[in-house]
């Protein structure tokens, strides 16, 4: 078996030969490089809660530990969404919103519009078609070729399951993937999209969707796609452009991120860690705790942002008005006094589910029960046709330290 080999970091990027005040775990390139880890461990460590007084987002709080992060999350009076959920301040030319970059009541309202297109019973009568598309997606692997499973399975299945959700049209769907990635890869997140790119993707967006509103506005019979939720909801069907697409930005980042990175993340895990994947070939009845795990090891979006509404202290620190705090969800998910052994993956650790990956509070993940799902069935049948699904090399990561993501991962399968 071959074992990928992991990033060898540079001593220039040892976090000890930085002051404390000059640490700054935002730069993109640290998750690209998969080199942030020791900083998060030195600063929870040492300063769980601290302040980057210069970075390409200008001066922002970390917020690193479990317990910490959950007293912000769930504080959305005293840590306001209102000005954005990433580092990057909006640009006023450009400036889009969504109900999770909102505090209640109005967040509250447009949450619930949509809410229902991941109630328990319609992620029921999802489950089949999500099932049958694996399987399509699956039997058409190459057996004994080298390929890249994050094009070939993580995109296509996580896209094909955003165009049932908003009954985008099929043959267009990977129109879906694009604006995702577009929409967290511009450089002024410090991605690697020139913004005028980035801009004219999302009006592009924008545009279809917007037709597709139209068409489906004041419908007779109700209907259960995001879109169609949009257009006719009360408190949702006035809203201005920019609204509306940032709207639809959060849905489609939401619906893709989590899922697409995961399902390459678990595969990266488990090649990592084989003797936890024997453990899941001994026992498949694992594999809905181990896709708890997974979102922890995984941590798809690594942070969060939000705003102090007034001065406030945290960790014994003086937090002032209008200061940018990160919850950093990836430090969280590997705090050593919340989690045992949080740098160990175990698909059968107990209590799996106790993880942050999809935030507390008001701003839970709405889709947090279809990203299991989709997870859960996708490794069911995995596990059906694949004795192994080999990696043969370090994956490529996304340039972000917002998306914790995959951008190739070079695989063989073996079928059973």
């Amino acid at each position: 078996m071959n074992t990928p080999t992991r990033p060898i970091l540079n001593s220039a990027e040892d976090p000890a030969t930085y002051p404390l005040d000059e640490l700054d775990i935002s730069l993109p390139r640290r998750f690209q490089d998969n080199s942030f880890w020791p900083f998060f461990e030195r600063m929870r460590r040492e300063d769980p809660v601290h302040y980057c007084k210069d970075s390409i987002f200008g001066p922002y709080w970390s917020i690193t530990k479990f317990n910490d992060i959950m007293t912000v999350d769930k504080d959305h009076e005293t840590f306001s969404s209102d000005d954005g959920i990433t580092l990057a301040d909006r640009q006023m030319d450009f400036n889009v919103t969504n109900f999770i970059a909102m505090d209640p009541p109005k967040h509250d309202v447009q949450r619930r519009t949509v809410q229902g297109s991941v109630a328990p019973k319609n992620l029921a009568q999802m489950e089949g078609l999500i099932r049958s598309r694996v399987i399509d997606i699956l039997d058409s692997l190459p057996e004994g070729e080298t390929f890249n499973w994050v094009d070939r399975v993580s995109v296509e299945l996580t896209t094909q399951m955003l165009a049932t959700l908003f009954d985008f049209p099929f043959e267009d769907r990977h129109k879906l993937t694009y604006w995702s990635d577009m929409a967290t890869s511009g450089e002024l997140s410090g991605g690697p999209t020139p913004e005028p790119v980035r801009r004219a993707a999302l009006l592009e967006c924008l545009e279809w969707f917007t037709q597709l509103k139209e068409e489906r506005s004041n419908q007779t019979e109700p209907a259960f796609d995001l879109v169609s939720m949009l257009a006719n909801g009360k408190d949702t069907k006035n809203m201005e452009p920019m609204e509306y697409l940032g709207n639809l930005i959060l849905l489609i980042v939401g619906g893709n991120d989590t899922t697409r990175n995961s399902l390459t993340g678990g595969v990266l895990a488990l090649n990592e860690n084989p003797d936890e994947y024997q453990k899941l070939r001994d026992n498949p009845a694992l594999i809905p705790n181990m896709v708890s795990e997974i979102l922890r090891w995984q941590t798809p979006l690594a942070y969060m942002r939000r705003t102090a509404m007034r001065d406030v202290e945290l960790g014994g620190k003086q937090i002032k008005k209008g200061d940018k705090l990160a919850m950093w969800y990836v430090s969280g998910n590997r705090d050593e006094d919340v989690i045992e052994k949080p740098n160990e993956f175990h698909i059968d650790r107990k209590n799996a589910r106790h993880h942050l990956a999809f935030g507390f509070g008001v701003h839970r993940c709405m889709g947090n029960r279809l990203a299991e799902m989709q997870l859960r069935v996708a490794w069911e049948e995995m596990m059906k046709r694949f004795k192994f699904i080999e990696v043969l090399s370090e994956p490529e990561r996304v340039q972000s330290s917002f998306v914790k993501g995959y951008t190739d991962l070079q695989v063989r399968v073996h079928r059973v």
